[in-house]
């Protein structure tokens, strides 16, 4: 009989847990000698594409998925990697995700599934998986922990096989590789050494381009919103630890491999993402929106690529965009562009976006004052600026914006008076 989703919720429900008892018991010393005698249902593993692997008495599920290079996932073929990575090497400035000198081959686009949401050694890693360009194809492999007690057949299946230079992950600095390292260190004598290696984080750049389009910078979001990838009877991620405990119980691989099949699409997804980040970052989307060239400005300029977010500044504003105005006067003004930078931020000066009018408006007055010494315009813009700065409330006596205008107001009435 078919038992209903909301039935195997319910059934799942027992094994919700709180924080502190997410640590899995280990198995008694004939659960582990016996592990490679009787694998329950083998034959589900192996029409699902997974194998055993043994070592030390002990043994871990390692599954194997190839996709020609031709497979479309979301908007883009997994070909248009080669073409990522062929563009970064013409770029010659500085880039948390540069690829320079590397070769698509050398991209690992790297996923886990744990036990829970949160770190410390209660916390397990039970899924290990991972992609690669191997020749003509894009091949993805996932280790997975049968029970906890086998973590050295793990972690020795996973660190025999790969071959990486430079880590791919979405928030795997803060979350996955500390968590990788943290479970290392429990096995590191019956294992090789964790290989030293860059490391993309594609979630700090999805934030940079995408947190106020979109609700939640989530990867399943980004999926929808930005990649057009849908997913279609997924498992929730929030359930994977649910599912584990009750593969750990009931050893069926039914919904355990739901799980692997949502963490082989999340890491299938960080193939497209880095392809659709590289054109954005390098403006080769003729798709990309004057907001879009804007932050890719604005996250340029924060790694003092100056010349390099100006373009994107310049694209963007004759699109109107007027963010990018205000930015592109500032690069204005440090080439002693004085006019073009006046003429730029007298347009923003008269745009609702107030914390932007506001700048503007001060720096109009700086402008008057020291390059046109014109101290009439330069009281009218501070004046201008307070006014805004009322608008907004925040027009406290005591912030450090009305201060400084006040001081400004001041000197300039002097000069007025001299």
């Amino acid at each position: 009989m078919t038992i209903s989703i909301k039935g195997k919720l319910n059934r799942l429900k027992k094994h919700v847990v709180r924080k502190e008892e997410l640590e899995l018991p280990k198995p008694d010393v004939k659960t582990a000698l016996s592990a490679t005698q009787s694998i329950p249902f083998l034959q589900d593993w192996e029409r699902a594409g997974a194998k055993p692997y043994y070592f030390e008495e002990q043994f871990c599920l390692v599954r194997e998925v190839r996709y020609p290079l031709s497979h479309l996932h979301g908007h883009y073929p997994f070909s248009d990697l080669l073409r990522a990575v062929e563009l970064w090497q013409s770029f010659s400035g500085n880039h948390p995700l540069s690829a320079k000198g590397l070769s698509p081959t050398n991209l690992f686009f790297f996923d886990t599934e744990t036990t829970g949401l949160n770190g410390g050694a209660g916390n397990t890693i039970f899924l290990l998986g991972h992609a690669q360009l191997v020749d003509d194809e894009i091949v993805l492999k996932q280790h997975f922990l049968p029970e906890p007690g086998f973590e050295v057949a793990l972690y020795k299946s996973f660190l025999e096989s790969v071959d990486y230079t430079t880590l791919v992950t979405y928030n795997g600095k803060a979350f996955d590789w500390p968590q990788v390292q943290t479970q290392h260190t429990l096995v590191k004598e019956h294992v090789p050494k964790l290989p030293a290696f860059g490391h993309f984080d594609l979630y700090h750049a999805s934030r940079r381009l995408w947190k106020e389009r979109i609700e939640s910078v989530k990867l399943v979001n980004v999926e929808a919103e930005i990649l057009g990838i849908k997913r279609e009877n997924d498992i929730p991620g929030f359930l994977a630890p649910m599912i584990y405990f009750d593969f750990v119980e009931r050893k069926d691989p039914e919904a355990i491999l739901k799980v692997l099949q949502h963490n082989e699409v999340d890491i299938l997804s960080l193939i497209t993402l880095f392809i659709h980040l590289t054109i954005q970052i390098l403006s080769e989307d003729p798709q990309q929106s004057a907001t879009e060239k804007t932050l890719v400005g604005k996250w340029f300029q924060y790694l003092g690529e100056k010349e390099v977010a100006a373009t994107s500044f310049i694209s963007a504003a004759k699109e109107g965009d007027v963010v990018a105005k205000h930015y592109l006067a500032f690069h204005r003004k440090r080439e002693k562009k004085f006019d073009e930078a006046k003429n730029l931020w007298m347009e923003v000066s008269g745009q609702p976006i107030l914390t932007i009018q506001k700048e503007a408006c001060i720096e109009l007055a700086k402008l008057m004052e020291h390059q046109y010494k014109d101290y009439s315009q330069a009281v009218f813009f501070t004046e201008k600026a307070l006014a805004v700065h009322t608008d907004s409330n925040r027009s406290d006596q005591g912030d450090t914006f009305a201060v400084q205008a006040k001081k400004r107001l001041y000197r300039l009435f002097r000069k007025l008076n001299t």
